[in-house]
């Protein structure tokens, strides 16, 4: 009998991962079991699937690869063409002072260019170019906006950055190419990691180096800096982040390194940024390391912007150059581009710039395109792209002066505004005055060509059209020829036109007329005496003074012309006196006519020659003393228009002075007999005056004038070139009560007075640096002075071809005396014959 064996029979062999009787076969279980073989089997597999599928996944891989990189290459030329499309180009033009944080301020607002992620992943982010621009004519800055950024945005950027400075916009020249371009060029890039900070702090202006390297140009020679900048934002930031900390911990920065890492174990240390046989550095101690970190995280915190920089060394030929030419010119470029890229040594800190090759360098200056650059903060962008803060940076083209919005609550447009211009800073609206503060008086200065009459113009045309009474008086002549080229043709009928140069007759102005007759004379002798004050004495005044005021007290109509015969004709005299009641008249003229004639003839010489130089003239003997007067003053004010062309060339400049005073005189006497009239049947009138110190000779304060012309409703704008014409007095006056001003480009000295209206917002250098057309103003709005700003003028409407002559026309008819009134027929004696 076999007994059964003690051993236990072998049992079967099953897979650990088997359940329920099944067993599983996995990659991991074949490596657990035999893991060189599992290797093997895998590196079959993979033999065997290159051989089989190798060439068709190849080619697919490549094909898919060369796909993509045609995709993203013509989605980038779409995203830059839409960019191009109406692209403009921003000339900005210095302040005089370059606030050094300006261009902090700039680059921190254009961060709102930011698109939506959405827009971003479809047409791209848009960049800006900031450009430095070298000529022979100086050194012009620029900024390059694509169509696709709304206008005028960039424009208050600039302007809110640096107070003063001015923008002009135009649209972005197409590529040019006139002649044979010789051109060198290059790119600076970061030498190091863009998560280290190139330098941002400076004793100096950084931009020296670079107005330096750019002097001395020829006229063929044009250099161009391009600082090409688009704000970055999501995976951009995320990536710079991850390259910091990379930097920070001491990891390899790209995966060349990683790998090359991985085959050579031990030889690096993270974190201590050193090898195996240098001695281990602590970090906590490493006073290098730790200020990098720090400029590290300091430049993280910052808003970022994909940076690259571009610089253009170019000349124009005329003809095509001989290879020695050719050399000798390319030599000379490439010293300016040493030059260039060196000027950007300054900025080397924890990192710095490196020179690079640009293939095509004129076309890819010109096109202004941006792929892939390098990463900046808004202070490092600053520091490369601003204004010049040296105010004696050669070839700068400045702003002249300040842009300022006007202050709210500034009239705008309407029936009753008097338009002054269109604002030129903020938001551009038109600015205009109220006829109601109009009539506290407005005052103008500026030199000749700065754009006065041209104001004035707009001022009489508003006039004109709301049905407002206008009296103008050029001693030049071009303001009354511009208005008679743009008046309504309706008010023709109310033009009363006075023209020197006009051999048509002149309506008549009589000076004796008057219903006050002492008024009349004294402001007649005042006008003689202030005109003529150089040869002016107490005897020649009170000859005038009795001759007048004899004349007046005649029945009929005086006029000048009876004055020299009231001296020299005794029948005429003996006439005259017979009326007079006056014992202080009668005895002036008892002992006038004591005198012998020699003696009478000694006395009255001064006034004579006067009167003589006067009355010779046609023009003044037509207009002046031909008889009645035949214009009526105070229906000129309640809505007429007298225009007086009396210009100095034809007239004289004392006849010429005489003239437009008696006329002032005579808007005077007709406004002071508005105080018959209630306040609201006054009607709004207005009396402009060029040059006016040559007119301002009426009896009165000019305070005291001016404060009841305000009552009678009548505002009066007085213009002239600058204060030096000006008596004591007059400038007083005129500086104390005529409450709204506009001052064009002054003098340096008059800017230096003016400022005191102006200061602190527009100083003594910003009123003398004024450009044509372009004002500063303080304005009186609601009673109240409001604070100054600046604006340029309107344009005048284009003349109407044969208005001047229609006006003219039309005016004629207010040359002839006023009809009498319709009455009975004067009875006639009848013939003594016929009766018989």
């Amino acid at each position: 009998m076999t007994l059964p064996s003690l051993t236990p029979d072998p049992l079967p062999v099953e897979n650990p991962l088997a359940g329920n009787g099944i067993s599983y076969a996995s990659p991991i279980a074949d490596y657990l079991l035999d893991p060189w073989g599992a290797l093997l089997n895998l590196a079959t597999a993979a033999r065997d699937w290159l051989v089989a599928w190798g060439p068709t996944a190849a080619g697919v891989f490549v094909g898919l690869v060369t796909g993509l990189a045609v995709l993203r290459r013509a989605r980038r030329r779409r995203n830059h063409t839409r960019l191009a499309t109406d692209a403009r180009l921003i000339t900005v033009l210095a302040p005089p002072t370059v606030e050094p944080t300006g261009a902090i301020t700039l680059w921190a607002n254009l961060i709102g260019l930011l698109h939506p992620a959405w827009k971003r992943l479809l047409h791209g982010q848009a960049h800006l170019s900031f450009e430095y621009d070298f000529t022979v004519n100086g050194l012009q800055i620029q900024l390059w906006v694509p169509g696709l950024v709304p206008p005028g945005l960039v424009e208050r950027a600039i302007e809110a950055a640096w107070p003063g400075a001015h923008t002009r916009t135009t649209p972005a020249p197409p590529p040019h190419h006139g002649g044979h371009v010789e051109a060198i060029g290059g790119e600076l890039r970061l030498a190091r990691p863009e998560a280290l900070p190139i330098r941002t702090t400076f004793a100096t202006d950084p931009l020296r180096a670079l107005l330096n390297a750019a002097t001395g140009l020829s006229p063929h020679e044009h250099i161009r800096v391009q600082i090409l900048a688009r704000p970055v934002t999501g995976r951009r930031l995320a990536r710079a982040r991850r390259a910091a900390r990379r930097l920070h911990t001491g990891r390899p920065g790209n995966p060349i390194s990683s790998f090359l890492d991985l085959l050579t174990p031990g030889t690096h240390t993270h974190g201590t940024r050193t090898n195996s046989s240098a001695p281990r550095l602590d970090r906590q101690t490493s006073m290098d390391y730790t200020a990098q970190d720090r400029a590290i995280v300091a430049k993280q915190r910052e808003p970022q912007y994909d940076t690259r920089i571009r610089y253009l060394a170019a000349t124009t030929l005329t003809a095509t150059p001989t290879p020695q030419e050719r050399t000798a010119v390319q030599a000379g470029l490439r010293g300016r581009g040493h030059a260039l890229a060196s000027a950007f040594a300054p900025f080397a800190e924890h990192n710095h710039y490196r020179r690079t090759r640009l293939h095509h360098p004129q076309a890819m200056v010109v096109s202004r395109r941006l792929d892939a650059g390098d990463l900046l903060s808004v202070p490092e962008l600053a520091a490369l792209a601003h204004l010049p803060l040296d105010e004696a940076a050669p070839g700068l083209h400045r702003a002249g002066a300040r842009a300022l919005p006007p202050p709210p609550g500034i009239a705008t447009t309407g029936p009753q505004i008097k338009p002054l211009g269109i604002s030129d800073a903020g938001h551009s609206r038109p600015i205009g005055l109220h006829v109601a503060d109009a009539r506290h008086h407005l005052h103008i200065l500026g030199k000749t060509g700065s754009g006065k009459s041209e104001l004035i113009a707009n001022l009489v045309l508003a006039d004109a059209e709301a049905g407002r009474g206008a009296v103008v008086i050029d001693p030049k002549g071009d303001l009354i020829h511009d208005l008679l080229q743009r008046l309504p043709e309706e008010v023709g009928e109310k033009v009363v036109l006075f023209d020197a140069d006009s051999p048509t007759r002149p309506p008549v102005l009589n000076p004796l007329e008057g219903a006050d007759t002492a008024r009349t004379v004294d402001n007649l002798v005042s006008i003689f005496a202030r005109i003529y004050a150089s040869s002016w004495g107490p005897r020649t005044e009170d000859i005038l003074r009795a001759s007048l005021l004899t004349l007046t007290a005649q029945p009929g109509t005086p006029t000048l012309l009876d004055v020299p015969k009231l001296l020299t004709v005794p029948a005429f005299r003996a006439r005259a006196t017979e009326h007079l009641r006056d014992e202080v008249l009668l005895g002036f003229w008892a002992g006038y006519n004591t005198l012998s004639d020699p003696a009478r003839a000694h006395i009255i010489a001064p006034l004579m020659n006067k009167l003589r130089g006067l009355l010779l003239r046609p023009f003044v003997r037509n207009a002046l003393a031909a008889g009645p007067s035949t214009v009526d003053m105070t229906k000129v004010l309640d809505g007429g228009i007298c225009l007086v062309r009396i210009g100095k060339d034809a007239l004289g400049i004392d006849t010429t002075s005489l003239v437009g005073s008696i006329i002032v005189a005579a808007v005077w006497q007709a406004a002071t007999r508005r105080a018959r009239l209630p306040q609201r049947r006054r009607r709004d009138c207005a009396l402009y005056v060029d040059e006016c110190h040559n007119f301002l000779n009426l009896p009165y304060p000019l305070e005291d004038l001016l404060a009841e012309a305000r009552g009678y409703r009548l505002s009066m704008t007085l213009a002239h070139q600058h204060l030096d014409q000006l008596t004591k007095d007059l400038h007083a006056g005129i500086s104390a009560n005529t409450r709204s001003k506009v001052f064009f480009t002054a003098s340096p000295e008059d800017a230096r007075h003016l400022a005191r209206h102006t200061h602190p917002r527009l100083t003594e250098h910003d009123l003398s640096h004024l450009g044509a057309f372009h004002i500063a103003a303080r304005l009186l709005t609601d009673g109240e002075e409001t604070h100054p700003f600046t604006a340029r003028t309107r344009k005048l409407p284009p003349a109407v071809p044969g208005r001047a002559q229609a006006i003219r026309t039309a005016a004629a008819a207010n040359t002839r005396p006023p009809t009498p009134a319709p009455g009975p027929a004067p009875r006639t004696a009848r013939d003594p014959r016929r009766a018989a």
